[in-house]
């Protein structure tokens, strides 16, 4: 019997900018042409200022590991047990909440404020996954 299939995230045309850089093998952002804050998730607005002038950019992929928890049961389908639901901070401010691909999924492994690099993970030829792995070098 095929394992279920992981759940696909609604893009909507305030997200479709950033489905299409992932799929484009690019993080991109947002910020505000008022106050310059960089954010997400994706939104109309600046969550800092209110401005609806708001620019969408090509982020750097890089940051940090801020935190996480390894998840050992099986939740959802898609993953395999355990795996870790990080929150990575973002070079330019921001942060996002993503899996880390390419490492153990252990605390031995999973370093707090650790580099991490932005690596894109593709689902299907309508859905590309931004995820995060340990830097390299």
């Amino acid at each position: 019997m095929a394992e279920p299939a992981r759940a696909r995230p609604k893009i909507t045309p305030e997200t479709q900018h950033y489905w299409d850089g992932a799929k484009a093998g690019e993080l991109r952002l947002q910020r505000c042409d008022s106050c310059a804050h960089a954010y997400f998730p994706p939104r109309p607005f600046c969550p800092k200022c209110g401005s609806r002038g708001v620019s969408v950019f090509k982020a750097s992929g890089k940051g940090t590991l801020y935190s996480y928890v390894i998840n050992h049961r099986p939740l959802a389908p898609g993953f395999t047990e355990p795996h870790a639901i990080a929150v990575v901070e973002l070079e330019e401010g921001p942060r996002m909440m993503s899996n880390i691909l390419d490492c153990p999924q252990t605390p031995e492994a999973l370093e707090l404020d650790m580099k991490l690099e932005v690596t894109f993970q593709k689902i299907d030829d309508n859905l590309t996954l931004p995820q995060f792995r340990p830097a390299k070098g």
